[in-house]
């Protein structure tokens, strides 16, 4: 599937949900991508990227940004406390605050350097022990945490469990943003964005239908 075919399908599930054209943000998932896919994709017009790692995004994103004007690069995967400064200097927004020491890392690091990428909080919503994430009954006290040391929070990001309608896990999402006052949504992938769009999606994160099948290093 190509770009094209993706940026005309979020177009037809805005308009199906009486979105406002646009509203939607394709974060095209460039990790474990070979430079020569990434670079088909920015040569298109593409200029909005998400990565897993800081360390893979540190290895190739810097040149590309050389090459590119206007690259927007999204930090998607857990962020290691040891990795926030680094992450914090080369991504635009990160999706994956979860904990308050990560939170207070973010807040001190943003002080020392006078910037702070714009930032999401990853909500757990399956309640998953394996994945990272705070647990639904616990996001309004994290939220205000966060608010509390200043940091510019725009919404809330999910990853629902392989095995259940994703949906539901969207609007749950989508209640616990509206009741804390953001307006950001960061969920569906490949399989499901259309489905979260219909829900609330302001920011949809796609890899494989866009780049193929991952290439491990």
């Amino acid at each position: 599937m190509s770009l094209q075919d993706i940026t005309t399908r979020i177009s037809q599930a805005e308009q199906d949900a009486g979105r406002e054209p646009g509203s939607v943000k394709l974060i095209a998932v460039s990790k474990v991508q070979p430079n020569e896919r990434v670079a088909d994709v920015l040569s298109q017009g593409h200029r909005c990227f998400g990565e897993n790692k800081v360390q893979e995004a540190a290895g190739k994103w810097p040149d590309f940004k050389d090459s590119f004007d206007g690259v927007d690069l999204h930090l998607i995967g857990p962020l290691q406390s040891n990795k926030t400064r680094q992450a914090m200097e080369l991504f635009d927004t990160i999706h994956s605050v979860d904990r308050p020491k990560l939170a207070k890392a973010i807040a001190r690091i943003a002080q020392e350097i006078g910037r702070c990428p714009d930032l999401f909080i990853q909500v757990n919503t399956g309640e998953e022990p394996q994945k990272a994430g705070v647990m639904p009954g616990e996001t309004d006290a994290f939220v205000a945490e966060c608010r509390a040391l200043d940091l510019p929070i725009k919404g809330l990001m999910c990853i629902p469990p392989a095995d259940e309608e994703p949906s539901l896990h969207f609007a749950l999402l989508a209640k616990i943003a509206k009741r804390n006052d953001l307006t950001g949504l960061s969920m569906g992938m490949s399989s499901d964005f259309e489905r979260a769009i219909a829900v609330g999606a302001t920011h949809v994160r796609v890899g494989s239908a866009i780049f193929g099948n991952r290439v491990p290093a």
